[in-house]
């Protein structure tokens, strides 16, 4: 017997057309009136899973966690309504995850990649330059689709940010990645890191804290998107308070970061940048965060449905998963308001159905 839900409230197919009739049928959407009777109706505004396109699944202050703190770790995301996950960089092999029906969908990125001792102890692989390309084609392989570097960090023997590898290595190491049929995209707070990932041809800059003007015609004529992070990049004046003793450079480099970062999200929303929500929930973030991210966005200046776009409908077609479509698997939240007009909604979701079943 087929186990039937009717949703009786509006569905979201995007942030222009709502659609009026859905159904799922044994975990599968459908805008047809099944014949039979639905074994439960749930009312509110439809919309799809939400999308955490920056979350570090198995991954904790030291770097991989058990099983039972990862699985704590999903089920917070999933709580949050967070139904897809693109997990970007853990140490700990999270497959088994993904054979979990009772889980967000879960797009590995692999490791991190980083330039030694220029990075969390334990997070990533740690290697030289001469390392790069062979490491980017192992994690292209072992991943789903996506290779996650570290372009930046501190380089103490200089006192601030720095690249982590040379611009020609970078290059070589993506077009690899790119023959491997993977995605790359990088770690960025600097200035000029953005530069030499454009040069590059990346596919995604994570954080995005150093755009400058020059940066956003190139993002929107290589069409390259931005994840900002903003719950995470608020832990910047932290870090440079702790830093300035030693370098007080980098602690003024990181505030200066740390004040334009609405700023410059909302310059690449207005340039034409795509924009999509993560929360890098892993180390410092909790996980199930990913309704203060959006409101990050919002408080940036983007509109409701721009910050819809970033964290439900465009995030799911960037990522190749579908939304609120005929024959789609039922991964949706329900909202008690149209959280394009008050998107502050879905901080306090009405349901959560994954596959076809209430998670609540």
């Amino acid at each position: 017997m087929a186990n039937i839900i009717e949703f009786s409230g509006p569905a979201l197919v995007s942030a222009d057309e709502e659609r009026h009739g859905l159904w799922s049928v044994d975990g599968i959407l459908t805008f047809e009136r099944p014949g039979a009777t639905p074994d439960r109706i749930l009312d509110g505004w439809v919309l799809p899973g939400l999308v955490d396109a920056h979350c570090h699944i198995g991954l904790g202050l030291g770097g991989a966690v058990d099983e039972q703190a990862t699985l704590a770790q999903a089920q917070a995301d999933l709580d949050a309504g967070t139904l897809l996950i693109r997990d970007c960089g853990s140490p700990a092999d999270t497959r088994w995850v993904q054979q979990r029906t009772d889980l967000p969908r879960l797009i590995r990125s692999g490791r991190h990649i980083a330039r030694s001792r220029r990075y969390l102890r334990g997070l990533g692989h740690e290697i030289e330059p001469r390392e790069l390309v062979e490491t980017v084609r192992k994690e292209a392989r072992d991943g789903d689709g996506w290779v996650k570097l570290v372009g930046d960090w501190i380089d103490r023997g200089v006192g601030d940010l720095a690249v982590s590898f040379p611009a020609k290595t970078v290059k070589e190491a993506i077009s690899a990645a790119h023959d491997e049929g993977a995605r790359v995209t990088a770690h960025c707070f600097g200035e000029d890191t953005i530069d030499d990932m454009l040069d590059a041809n990346i596919d995604c800059i994570e954080h995005a804290t150093g755009l400058l003007p020059r940066h956003l015609p190139r993002l929107v004529e290589q069409s390259v998107p931005i994840v900002p992070t903003l719950v995470n990049i608020a832990t910047f004046p932290d870090i440079a308070a702790q830093a300035a003793p030693k370098f007080p450079e980098y602690a003024d480099h990181m505030m200066r970061l740390w004040e334009r970062r609405r700023e410059r999200v909302l310059e690449a929303f207005e340039a034409g940048v795509s924009v999509y929500a993560g929360t890098d929930a892993g180390s410092v973030i909790k996980h199930g965060r990913i309704a203060d991210e959006v409101m990050e966005l919002h408080d940036a200046g983007l509109p409701p449905a721009a910050v819809l776009h970033a964290a439900a409908w465009g995030a799911r077609e960037w990522l190749g998963v579908e939304g609120i479509s005929e024959g789609a698997s039922a991964d949706v939240v329900l909202c008690s308001d149209d959280p394009r007009r008050h998107p502050g909604t879905i901080a306090a979701l009405k349901h959560v159905v994954l596959r076809g079943n209430v998670v609540r």
